[in-house]
């Protein structure tokens, strides 16, 4: 049973820093982890591990993990992105407390994930993008918990106004977001 899934920011955008999915695989199963499964183009990698930190004695820290798979494809293909690794537990938790769901188009809800949960200041920078956002006409919701971000784009999220807004804020930086139709394939690719 795959136990984690490891996603990745900012790969295969407008040209800029390609990665195969065939080389996610690779660099994966060259960390030992097995059972891997990559979805899409935009850097998702289902897969199960032992959780073994650098001195060989067991770990369960995502944080080991994602820090891992990032040296690794450096190393191998020279990308350099951001990893947050979630445990099957965590995704499965994410999903059961979506705060959006009347929500029925799975392309006008985002989860984001972070390694860690926002600092009070972070928290401070999204409050007032959504502020700007909403004084700008939009309709588009942001809520959170922890290291989980929900965001509603009811006309999509290119057109998102707080897409935009959330850009420059610092709490969005660290965050990897897919839209609710790629974290239910997560979630079967988990066996959930």
């Amino acid at each position: 049973m795959r136990t984690h899934v490891a996603l990745l920011r900012g790969i295969n955008v407008g040209g800029n820093n390609r990665l195969a999915m065939t080389e996610l695989r690779a660099a994966a199963e060259d960390l030992g982890w097995s059972d891997v499964a990559t979805y899409i183009q935009s850097g998702n990698v289902a897969f199960s591990c032992g959780t073994v930190n650098r001195a060989g004695r067991p770990s369960r820290s995502c944080g080991e993990l994602a820090d891992r798979l990032e040296e690794e494809l450096e190393r191998r293909c020279g990308v350099r992105c951001q990893v947050v690794v979630v445990e099957r537990a965590e995704l499965a938790a994410a999903a059961e407390a979506n705060p959006f769901p009347r929500v029925t188009d799975p392309k006008a809800l985002h989860v984001g994930f972070r390694r860690c949960a926002l600092t009070p200041e972070e928290e401070g920078t999204l409050r007032a993008a959504v502020e700007r956002a909403v004084g700008k006409g939009s309709q588009d919701e942001l809520t959170w918990s922890g290291s989980t971000l929900y965001l509603h784009t009811p006309d999509g999220m290119g057109r998102s106004i707080l897409a935009g807004e959330l850009a420059r804020a610092a709490g969005w930086r660290a965050v990897t977001a897919r839209n609710w139709a790629t974290v239910t394939k997560l979630l079967e690719l988990l066996g959930l």
